[in-house]
């Protein structure tokens, strides 16, 4: 049976990848604010490309100074370039960012804190899905490394810029898969089980839960989070449409709140989650 399982997360998540039909259906929804951006700075991870790079266009154009953060600094330049040109916003920015390796992580951080005094949205986009098993530099499982763990350890170096710059926003890519997954505590980097399908479905579940956690740590600061669904305008939704503080680590798909699944709205899993993810990376985060 969870062989079975696996076979169809594996093959429906590489339909979502491949068909543009199919990933037209699930980017629907539209973000319907008209906000403008002169004067906001937008963090957008893996923003070379897809979902990412048309998000970061659509924030260049109503005006913002987009870091499009990417481990491959020449595809970056490339993107950065396009939306340069499409939108006449000359504040498109790239950075290096491996988000499988938490020295690249800290180095983004510190050199981005060096840089800009002010951070208003941070959009987790990046992601790997239906890796062959392997582990990131940290020795990290690699989809809970880069998916969850990454954007974890980013979002934490980062968060005070964030107050600091309040009304601000945390958006998190997840995925409908996320119902498929769960965290198991006593497999996190699939040393005794993995299929590459399944690690891409905890991860996806691992952000909705950091989502929800995340929520509730920033009541009162003025920041607020929410998970998506993949889709650009999604993405925007949740980091620009007015009125959205009360729903705060929410999930959301096609521009408007959505389901989770009964594991993704369980609390005491997603404080065990936190403390886990903070042991491994060695960090303090209360």
């Amino acid at each position: 049976m969870l062989v079975i399982l696996g076979l169809l997360t594996s093959f429906f998540s590489l339909l979502y990848v491949t068909a543009p039909s199919i990933r037209r259906f699930f980017a629907g929804g539209v973000c319907k604010t008209n906000m403008q951006l002169p004067g906001k700075v937008v963090v957008i991870t893996g923003a070379n490309t897809g979902i990412g790079k048309e998000t970061a266009r659509e924030l260049a154009r109503r005006g913002a100074r987009v870091y499009i953060a990417c481990r491959d600094v020449l595809k970056g330049e490339s993107a950065a370039s396009d939306i340069r040109a499409d939108t006449k916003n000359s504040q498109v920015l790239v950075r290096k960012l491996d988000l499988s390796d938490t020295k690249s992580i800290r180095a983004f951080a510190e050199g981005f804190l060096a840089e800009e005094k002010q951070l208003h949205i941070l959009i987790n986009n990046a992601g790997v899905m239906l890796c062959p098993y392997s582990k990131t530099a940290d020795g990290f499982e690699t989809h809970l490394g880069v998916n969850h763990l990454g954007h974890f350890l980013l979002t934490h170096l980062l968060l005070e810029r964030l107050k600091e710059s309040a009304p601000a926003r945390v958006v998190n890519l997840s995925s409908v898969v996320h119902h498929i997954g769960k965290i198991r505590f006593h497999d996190l980097q699939g040393e005794k089980r993995y299929c590459s399908g399944l690690a891409y479905c905890h991860s996806k579940l691992a952000n909705v839960l950091f989502t929800r956690e995340l929520a509730k740590r920033l009541q009162g600061t003025g920041v607020t989070t929410y998970a998506v669904h993949p889709g650009a305008q999604t993405s925007l939704h949740c980091a620009l449409a007015e009125g959205l503080e009360p729903l705060s680590g929410k999930y959301f798909s096609d521009c408007k709140r959505t389901w989770v699944s009964p594991r993704a709205r369980n609390n005491k899993t997603a404080e065990r989650l936190w403390k886990v993810s903070c042991e491994l990376l060695g960090i303090q985060w209360e």
